[in-house]
């Protein structure tokens, strides 16, 4: 793939700390004709604020401001509709997914024949984020992060190790074969099982996780918010079960 264009999609809820640092280093960072793509939640601090100013000085920036229709997965599906990238980019706009990573990801697809590259804290050399200095719910997080990679890699496919990453590099013709499904993580669990039964590339690169520059996690900011996470994630592991026995079942 040569003279890709490179679209990055930074969907945010509340981190208007961090947007302006980001989209400055996702600019730095990034080879080939980059555009980044903002889709914000209407977020009370004004993330989407910082961005629009960011944007009239800078027309590789893009700004969406989403009074209704919210929500993780929908703000990344219109980020792909906004998008003109040949290769589509998304991450966590806290800095606990290095922007420094992005080029590794995209190399990955234009030299390497890959449709999909995953920035991934349980292969070799990556890391997951510290539980140093973590209140006790963010602890309870991670740990319920790393055990559910753990068991979806066994229930699911064992070569592949990070469900729950969210942090990609992806061919666009990838994503009009696979439209994104589910809320918040869900997503990401469906779209790689999905991927991998129709037998696309997908490579792992390592990273380590980093604790967020500023601002308050959305994983799971509660105890309710937590369990509420486990049961979705338990009930989308069933779900693309499911879907790996329709799809065996439709290819006899």
């Amino acid at each position: 793939m040569l003279n890709p264009k490179i679209s990055v999609l930074a969907p945010t809820y509340n981190e208007a700390e961090n947007i302006g640092p980001l989209i400055t280093a996702i600019l730095k960072e990034t080879p080939y004709e980059t555009e980044v793509i903002v889709i914000d939640d209407n977020s009370p601090d004004e993330t989407w604020r910082v961005a629009q100013e960011m944007a009239k000085k800078d027309p590789r920036i893009q700004v969406e401001r989403r009074l209704k229709d919210r929500g993780l997965t929908k703000s990344i599906r219109r980020g792909i509709e906004l998008s003109k990238g040949d290769i589509i980019v998304w991450l966590d706009c806290d800095f606990s997914m290095p922007p420094a990573v992005i080029p590794v990801l995209i190399k990955e697809i234009t030299e390497n024949e890959n449709d999909i590259a995953v920035g991934s804290r349980f292969v070799k050399g990556g890391k997951q984020k510290s539980t140093d200095n973590t209140d006790e719910e963010s602890a309870l997080a991670i740990f319920f992060s790393t055990f559910g990679c753990t068991v979806m890699r066994l229930l699911l496919f064992p070569s592949f190790h990070d469900y729950t990453s969210g942090f990609i590099a992806i061919k666009r013709e990838v994503l009009e074969r696979i439209p994104l499904r589910g809320d918040y993580g869900e997503y990401f669990i469906d779209l790689i099982v999905r991927a991998k039964l129709l037998k696309y590339a997908i490579v792992e690169i390592p990273y380590t996780c980093e604790k967020r520059m500023a601002g308050e996690s959305k994983t799971a900011p509660t105890t309710a918010l937590l369990l509420k996470r486990i049961r979705q994630y338990s009930v989308q592991i069933l779900k693309m079960e499911l879907v790996r026995l329709r799809f065996f079942f439709t290819k006899k």
